[in-house]
């Protein structure tokens, strides 16, 4: 029988022995660091002039005399300057209120009622030049989009737009107005110019309309759209002029002249659709300029600081070629609805490993029934995924983010949420996302802990979904240069792109 000692010491032996494999896995756990900065508790009101004034965007409204595409870069103006008097708390409040409503909408559209629900559309491309057009981020409403200023009709009238790609209709509140929210700046007045070109009902414009319809006394074509957070737009369909700053004009673009409008859209004077389908802008500009565009959205804090990196919007070959450095995956098609970019998410690391749970079936598109799979979406915020790859990579972050004190209680529709207050810098374990093609997305640590208030809690900015498809959104885009390339049929991830 062996000695007492001899016992101790085997025991000793086993136990650094079953503790060797979980030192080398802490070990190898990849971390990068996150700049620990709460959310502001003071109000804040932006000057009503800046979003008023074209100097902002670095560009005229103006055409040039052949009005020929130039590529320019502007700098963009952050959403935040909409906010009268709200705290940087109450606008998140906002926007992840706003972001479950759309989340909702889009999982309806598509697992129900097919593409006429997200004002799907049915879609030829030639290369061209380019042109480039400033974006604004949406966090100060609560809405979670992005913004462009572009000029409609002739001479032009600046509106600012919203850029979608989960919508395909361009459109815009006209005069005179039955019922319209507040836009900044002047409403489009069809009257005052010379482009504008009423699309008769039998038109074959009118019929790739999902909701048209007939005004018999005009023989005018109408359209009628509702959106993915609940907005709705109807009035006249039209063809009008379109210019960029910087000089890019595009003649007769078919778009909805809204007369009775009522949403979200707060600022907005209407929405620029960049979907997939027939009436989408990149589809309807591809003989000239292809069908490829990019972006870059900013950060939430740009708007404060006056040296940050500017966000745009190109369009045209140059989208794509500017971005030699992007990471392609393939576009993958849903038959039963158009609009969505989709894509093959294939899994996600933590802190440098694969998470086994977060699995490609999981994630994957039944084209029988159209439902699963994964978009990339400008106008969703927080990125969810299906509940098991969900429930799989929240629990590895857990497990990896061990060292960090968690809040109980979670946070909104964010379940894992951390007590962070009193740090200034933060070792956090890394999140990167992959893609069929070997494409990858490393996202840096602000893309996926985000603070939720001033005292210091941060949350891990992902979800899940029982909806039927997973989205990835802005909040984890932020920072890349994101490419859709319409013409090779793939989406790109240039990091630092912006």
């Amino acid at each position: 029988m062996a000695s007492p000692p001899l016992l101790a010491s085997s025991a000793l032996l086993l136990l650094l022995l079953a503790a060797a494999p979980n030192a080398a896995v802490a070990k190898d756990v990849r971390y990068q660091t996150l700049v620990a900065t709460p959310l502001s508790p003071h109000p804040y009101s932006a000057p009503a002039a800046v979003v008023e004034d074209d100097d902002v965007f670095l560009g005229s409204l103006a055409a040039d005399e052949g009005g020929a595409a130039s590529t320019v870069d502007l700098r963009v103006v952050h959403r935040d300057d909409f906010a009268v008097n709200a705290t940087a708390a109450e606008l998140l409040a906002q926007r992840l209120r706003r972001d479950r409503t759309r989340a909702s909408r889009i999982s309806v559209a598509v697992g129900g009622r097919g593409a006429s629900a997200a004002n799907g559309t049915r879609g030829r491309n030639r290369g061209g030049g380019g042109f480039v057009a400033p974006v604004v981020s949406g966090l100060a409403q609560g809405s979670g989009e992005y913004f462009t200023k572009i000029g409609v009709g002739t001479p032009a009238t600046p509106a600012l737009m919203v850029l979608d790609t989960g919508s395909d209709v361009v459109w815009l509140q006209c005069a005179p107005c039955r019922r319209c929210y507040d836009q900044s700046g002047k409403m489009f007045d069809p009257r005052g110019s010379r482009s504008y070109g009423a699309v008769d009902c039998a038109a074959p414009l009118c019929r790739r309309l999902d909701s048209g319809g007939c005004d018999l006394r005009r023989k005018a074509c109408l359209y009628q759209v509702a959106y993915g957070d609940g907005s709705v737009t109807a009035g006249d369909f039209a063809t009008e002029t379109l210019t960029f700053a910087g000089g890019a004009r595009v003649a007769r673009v078919a778009l909805g002249c809204g007369h009775d409008n009522e949403g979200l859209f707060v600022a907005a004077a209407g929405l620029l659709g960049l979907g997939c389908g027939s009436l989408s802008f990149p589809t309807q500009i591809s003989r000239r300029f292809g069908r490829s565009f990019s972006y870059c959205l900013v950060d939430r804090t740009s708007s404060t600081n006056p040296t940050s990196r500017s966000s745009t919007v190109t369009f045209g070959s140059r989208a794509v070629g500017r971005s030699v450095a992007a990471s392609f995956t393939p576009m993958v098609k849903n038959p039963r609805m158009e609009t969505f970019y989709y894509v093959q998410l294939m899994g996600i690391s933590v802190g440098g490993a694969r998470v086994p749970g977060v699995a490609e079936s999981d994630l994957r598109l039944n084209p029988s029934t159209g439902r699963g799979g994964v978009i990339v979406d400008s106008g969703t915020s927080v990125t969810r995924l299906a509940r098991p790859a969900y429930s799989a990579l929240r629990d590895a972050f857990r497990a990896a983010a061990a060292g960090l004190r968690l809040s109980p209680g979670g946070f909104s529709l964010f379940d894992t949420c951390y007590d962070l207050s009193g740090l200034k810098v933060v070792k956090v374990p890394t999140v990167s996302m992959h893609f069929a093609g070997g494409a990858q997305a490393a996202l840096p640590p602000a893309n996926y802990l985000i603070p939720v208030d001033s005292r210091g809690t941060f949350c891990f900015a992902f979800a899940g979904t029982d909806g039927g498809v997973s989205i990835i959104g802005n909040i984890q885009q932020q920072g890349f240069r994101v490419v859709f390339d319409g013409d090779g049929q793939r989406v790109g991830f240039v990091p630092k792109g912006c």
